[in-house]
């Protein structure tokens, strides 16, 4: 026995499908009941839940951290659910399942958008305009969630093993397609895939407690009871009170985090370290999925890499050619010129620039081609951000000097000397 995880752009025709499949299977299932017990495990609403799940932050989000906190209450609570069997979870929290969890079977159940109105309009009672428009609403805000938590669009088809399309599977035929497959060998628990399952448990209950105690800028990984925190640097203010203030509260931090990690049961041993300090990158993201590379940039400028954005090849090199930048974020697959032809331009004309290349579709023989043309690296979706932020910082550093400029906290002010010139 396994888990499957299932996600529907139509709620009422995923939740038909995964309670077929729960059933045939006899499978416990689980949908709203995972947010209710979570609001009341958690002391907090069911309604700040739903709205994290929306990716929606509210205006007081920096002082509340309400967002935060609620997307490691969903994983808390999903995370105790992934070490069992015999489990079938319908609902968007599914998207928050790390993929090295191999014994879960992942579902996307995407249904047209003509089929999506008709259904609205003939059971809801709502006329054409309305449905279009709630179905409207509903994607943007499935879209936000996505690749805020997955780094990719909610039906790319790297994020499931399975893709189901409707109308054209009716609601029996997708019930026994995913029976069929969840009786795989490679979808069987085992020892490995446990061990992964009880990792992320650790890694989220570590998380937690860092919450609960102030630490918000952390990230956490666990390994068999090995657990490695990151402490994410900010920007410091100028002046150099306020940069003596800042780096008092980082170094008091990452004291801090150790001691706390280790309250948590299970924890064997911890790690803290301290991400490196950003740097301002002149970046160009190319992407012809307009809501996935705008959500994408406003994740890395939470990162402290500011970018521009354009949705095709001519946009791209006529970017470049205005603004040469440091380091470009290229898809592969795009309407006109597709991402290798616009990576052999840049590379013939603009060598300077390292190109990142970001695919969901790509084969082995486009990675060989890019790599042959000057890429810098090559990356699936979804992608983790923590990754690419990496990668690009390190981009940044082979584009040479020249291509990034310093963080603000890092120029001095009228009241500093200025630096030794051996620094």
């Amino acid at each position: 026995m396994s888990v499957i995880v299932i996600v529907s752009n139509h709620q009422e025709s995923g939740d038909e499908i995964a309670r077929k499949v729960a059933k045939l299977l006899e499978y416990t299932f689980i949908s709203d009941a995972l947010i209710e017990d979570t609001a009341q495990k958690h002391s907090t609403t069911v309604k700040k839940l739903k709205r994290a799940m929306a990716g929606d932050r509210t205006l007081f989000n920096a002082i509340t951290h309400d967002y935060e906190k609620s997307v490691v209450y969903i994983k808390v609570s999903l995370a105790g659910l992934l070490a069992k069997d015999g489990i079938v979870i319908y609902g968007p929290a599914a998207y928050l399942v790390p993929a090295s969890i191999g014994h879960v079977l992942r579902v996307g159940i995407v249904a047209e958008p003509e089929y999506r109105v008709r259904y609205a309009v003939d059971h809801e009672g709502l006329s054409t305009r309305e449905a279009e428009g709630r179905m409207a609403k509903r994607d943007e805000e499935l879209g936000r969630w996505v690749t805020e938590q997955a780094g990719n669009t909610p039906w790319d088809r790297a994020l499931f093993d399975i893709r189901i399309s409707l109308p054209a599977t009716s609601a029996d035929e997708a019930a026994g397609l995913i029976c069929e497959a969840i009786a795989q060998d490679a979808l069987r628990m085992t020892d490995v895939t446990v061990q992964a399952a009880l990792d992320f448990m650790l890694a989220t209950k570590v998380r937690l407690t860092l919450l609960e105690k102030g630490l918000y800028s952390s990230e956490v990984m666990a390994d068999d009871g090995k657990v490695t925190v990151t402490q994410v640097s900010k920007p410091a203010p100028q002046g150099t009170l306020g940069r003596t203030v800042h780096a008092i509260r980082q170094e008091s931090q990452q004291d801090a985090a150790g001691p706390i990690a280790r309250t948590v049961d299970g924890v064997k041993d911890v790690k803290v370290q301290l991400s490196a300090a950003p740097r301002t990158v002149k970046t160009l993201l190319v992407d012809d999925e307009e809501e996935y590379v705008t959500t994408l940039s406003e994740r890395l400028e939470m990162r402290d890499i500011a970018s521009d954005v354009v949705y095709d090849g001519h946009q791209a090199l006529a970017a470049v050619k205005a603004e040469e930048p440091a380091v470009m974020i290229l898809d592969l697959k795009m309407p006109g010129i597709d991402g290798l032809e616009v990576l052999r331009r840049v590379k013939r004309e603009h060598p300077n620039i390292q190109v990142i290349v970001v695919t969901g579709h790509g084969s082995e023989d486009d990675e060989r081609t890019a790599r042959d043309l000057g890429a810098f690296d090559y990356l699936h979706k979804p992608v983790d951000i923590t990754t690419l932020a990496e990668r690009i910082n390190q981009a940044s550093e082979a584009a040479g000097p020249a291509a990034s400029s310093a963080a603000p906290d890092s120029a001095p002010d009228a009241e500093d000397p200025p630096p030794p010139a051996d620094e």
